[in-house]
């Protein structure tokens, strides 16, 4: 019903996004990725100890910060979280590492560093209880808060309930008000909670959680919450937030009044004014509702502005949605608005789709597209536009703790504007990525870049020519990388 979601990361080392796909009732699948540069893409089964049963989703993160990548395992019964060994091989760490998987149905996940914390702190979303009937309403279960059991311990406390819990399908530790303390954001499935709405959760190192309030300029908002997507579309230094539902799905823009960490958490729809409200199927004359899932902003043709996609299907023959329901891909225009080029580019499927990914999968440059659908097989899609604009694509490195950089924030210059990408760990619909992030930048032959890294240092702005890969280690210049050659990610 809900989940089929995927994991892409590059798991050996050679720079390409490898795969972990959902199974449901099934097992967990992995995939190798066998591309060539600019080449068909191509995909290798492998066995890797990812090949759990009853797996939702897949978000990749390293959580030890030895430069391998783990994942964790959404399921429905215990969650696991699997240490990587290197070339995409995995074993579990719940007992050594101290989590405690439960026995959920969880649906929803996502990670950040607090303040000086050597080990992250993960949130999970769960939903209904699975020893329930779907009916009544009201059977959501606590949502968990995993800290370390200390600031400088390599391990996990306890879990920490998130309560009140409705049901959600997509969670995101975002720094919405560019404060420096990530909150996290989550979007609820109101089908089956009574009293519930889509909430916004204070989290402070060393301190409990607390919900924004609407005394506090969060709105009360109840949606059939699934995924989430976010990115500073109008370039005003902080993102805007799409929120995938049935019928009509969400852009929020931030309205309160804004400031250094001081905004209030109150946000306007525009998704009408802006065109990607993709509220019903936009071919074959269905005129029933549509129903989303995975989403995520990416530049899919390199123009120098983010596009749309979002992954489309019925939950389960309900008469009152559309049954064929084309995917969307949603492309943004020189004025800001956004227009259906689904069917055009060749991504309208209208299998039963549910997770996904978008990623550069034979490092061409050019963005490809992942949907896992329920009962028929995944879709694989590679971009072949014809004269796309030209691109970065970035990887960060510090020492230490947070190997990654989550929570940190990357700016590149695109003709008067400044690009502003978050690294985040969570999100989408069930499905996590983690590796390369792309900017297109149109006909620029170079630009400049930095980084704000998590703890709000920012690097000195610096030059690198367009169409290559760079890696950013914190303190040193930017790294050229050219795809088959050895990649060296290490931390130093």
């Amino acid at each position: 019903m809900v989940g089929g979601g995927a994991g892409a990361f590059d798991c050996n080392n050679d720079g390409f996004p490898d795969l972990v796909l959902a199974g449901g009732e099934d097992k967990a699948k992995f995939y190798v990725n066998r591309s060539q540069a600019a080449g068909a893409l191509k995909f290798e089964e492998k066995p890797s100890g990812l090949e759990l049963d009853k797996v939702i989703g897949a978000y990749p993160i390293d959580v030890d910060s030895d430069g391998i990548m783990d994942v964790f395992l959404l399921r429905s019964g215990e969650n696991v979280l699997l240490r990587g060994q290197g070339e995409c091989r995995f074993e579990r760490a719940n007992e050594s590492w101290g989590l405690d998987g439960g026995d959920a149905w969880s649906t929803a996940f996502s990670a950040i560093w607090e303040g000086t914390n050597t080990w992250p702190t993960l949130a999970v979303g769960n939903y209904i209880d699975r020893f329930e009937d779907f009916e009544p309403w009201g059977s959501c279960t606590d949502n968990w808060l995993h800290r370390p059991a200390a600031p400088d311990q390599q391990r996990f406390a306890p879990p920490l309930a998130l309560t009140p819990s409705f049901c959600p399908l997509s969670i995101l530790f975002t720094d919405w008000n560019r404060s420096g303390t990530p909150s996290l954001r989550v979007s609820n499935d109101r089908e089956y909670y009574k009293g519930g709405q889509e909430q916004l959760w204070r989290v402070k190192p060393g301190e409990a959680p607390s919900l924004y309030t609407e005394q506090e300029g969060w709105k009360y908002l109840r949606i059939w919450g699934m995924g989430i997507a976010s990115r500073d579309l109008d370039f005003d230094g902080y993102p805007e937030y799409f929120l995938t539902s049935m019928a009509d799905n969400k852009l929020q823009k931030l309205v309160g009044n804004t400031g250094q960490g001081g905004a209030k958490p109150s946000y306007a729809d525009i998704a009408f004014a802006k065109g990607v409200t993709a509220h019903r199927p936009y071919m074959g004359g269905e005129i029933r509702p549509s129903t989303a899932w995975h989403t995520d902003f990416e530049d899919m043709n390199n123009d120098g502005r983010v596009d749309l996609f979002i992954a489309k299907g019925n939950v389960a023959k309900m008469p009152d949605f559309a049954e064929k329901d084309p995917n969307n891909l949603l492309v943004q225009k020189q004025d800001g608005n956004f227009v259906e080029l689904g069917e055009d580019a060749g991504v309208a499927s209208v299998a039963t789709g549910r997770g996904g990914a978008v990623a550069d999968f034979n490092l061409d440059g050019k963005l490809d597209l992942l949907v896992v659908n329920q009962g028929s097989p995944a879709e694989v899609w590679r971009n072949t536009t014809v004269k796309p604009g030209r691109f970065l694509q970035l990887a960060l490195r510090q020492q230490g703790t947070n190997s990654d950089a989550v929570g940190a924030w990357i700016e590149v210059k695109t003709g008067d504007h400044v690009q502003r990408r978050e690294v985040t760990v969570g999100g989408g619909h069930a499905s996590g990525k983690a590796g390369w992030h792309h900017f297109g930048l149109g006909d620029l032959s170079e630009t400049e870049l930095r980084v704000i890294w998590p703890d709000g240092e920012a690097s000195p702005w610096q030059s690198v020519s367009s169409d290559h890969f760079y890696i950013l280690r914190r303190g040193k210049d930017a790294e050229a990388w050219v795809p088959g050659e050895p990649l060296d990610m290490a931390a130093r």
